[in-house]
């Protein structure tokens, strides 16, 4: 229970559906931005005591568990070492990956739990055969499947989502104002959780320290300065402070981030055009494409679209298992038409239909268009 509208009125029909339901708020951080008022992310002080009003009210037994010092390790320490190797890192994946899904989950299975129960916007649909599939919402604009792409099959068997067939965030809200909840018009948290004030660059600036290097272009001419590779990401065009002009006088984008050579990487807005994307950090949804009867065979291609970022559309595309003479394999994404502004470090979650099929965490991309155009 996040202290929002969501996970109260989950929690609600959970009890409504006859289940043995316990409330668990999780205290992710101790750091001092995120016991103030007004903080902008979710998990603070005044979230608990909102989930434990919404817990009290549905009669139910409330705790707070604290996994403040695997949430560090695993999301916010890894949030820091993705962008210092210049990636574009998604934290709320990292946090279902392996705090929602994993540590309370490995937690409430070995306490005699069931299930986890949320309150994102997705659903669980049982095939045929018994396998349980990762589905998005009734309601696409609420739709929230793809930051639950990283779910593996276990997982999957020990989740459930009592909002996935609502229509919209808008009846949950009366819902909740029904069943007297207090939360029913609290607004939803936004922005990374354990950065309150919203300042990622300044924040990224105070734990791994400033580097001044180079921005060059596609040919590697240098074109300007910067005070600090981090604060940089793929597809920006503000605060590149340029000293040379483009030939043909057309603003500049991010194309690159190389922290080692602490070197930026800038050119037209067309190269940011993205014709393939690969991972080899990659996991299945359910049954696999083989499983699922999608490929005869690993390494044949199957048709699927591919969403690479939470409110981006779903592009059409082919994939497949792609593996090399030592062995390692990564998934490959071709999509139909170029993604735009696409960077190593994001997800890309594949889907068939509306089925959640798997993920991969992008490592490399090709671009659409050559240095030479």
């Amino acid at each position: 229970m996040s202290g929002g509208v969501d996970s109260a009125v989950a929690a609600a029909r959970a009890v409504e559906a006859g289940h043995d339901v316990v409330g668990v708020h999780l205290a992710l951080s101790r750091m001092p931005g995120t016991l103030r008022t007004g903080s902008r992310g979710c998990c603070t002080i005044e979230d608990s005591m909102d989930a434990q009003r919404a817990a009290n009210l549905l009669g139910i037994p409330y705790y707070v568990w604290d996994f403040s010092e695997r949430f560090k390790a695993d999301v916010v320490d890894d949030f820091i070492a993705e962008y210092s190797a210049g990636r574009t890192p998604n934290p709320c994946m990292r946090c279902n990956e392996r705090i929602k899904f994993a540590a309370l989950l490995e937690k409430a299975l070995a306490l005699g739990f069931d299930a986890v129960v949320t309150g994102h916007y997705a659903k669980i649909v049982t095939d045929a055969a018994g396998n349980r599939e990762l589905h998005r919402a009734s309601a696409e604009a609420k739709d929230q499947s793809y930051v639950l792409g990283v779910l593996t099959t276990e997982q999957l068997a020990h989740a459930m989502f009592p909002l996935g067939d609502t229509p919209s965030k808008a009846l949950v809200r009366e819902e909740a104002a029904r069943r007297g909840l207090s939360v029913a018009n609290k607004p939803d948290s936004y922005d990374i959780c354990f950065i309150s004030d919203g300042d990622t660059k300044g924040w990224l600036a105070e734990k791994v320290g400033t580097a001044p290097g180079e921005i060059v272009d596609r040919t590697g001419a240098v074109v300007g300065e910067h005070e600090g590779a981090h604060a940089y990401t793929v597809g920006q065009r503000r605060g590149l402070r340029l000293g040379t002009p483009a030939p043909d006088g057309k603003p500049r984008f991010v194309l690159e981030v190389r922290p080692k050579e602490r070197t930026v990487v800038v050119g037209p807005k067309e190269a940011l055009a993205v014709g393939l994307i690969a991972g080899s950090r990659f996991s299945w949804a359910g049954a696999d494409p083989v499983a699922s009867g999608y490929v005869a065979a690993d390494g044949d291609e199957f048709a699927c679209e591919v969403q690479i970022r939470a409110h981006a559309d779903p592009v059409p595309a082919v994939a497949k298992i792609e593996t090399d003479a030592a062995g390692s394999a990564e998934l490959v994404i071709t999509p139909d038409a170029p993604l735009t502004g696409v960077a190593p470090g994001q997800t890309a979650v594949v889907y068939v239909g509306t089925r959640v099929l798997g993920q991969c965490t992008i490592d490399r991309t090709v671009s659409a268009v050559p240095v030479d155009a």
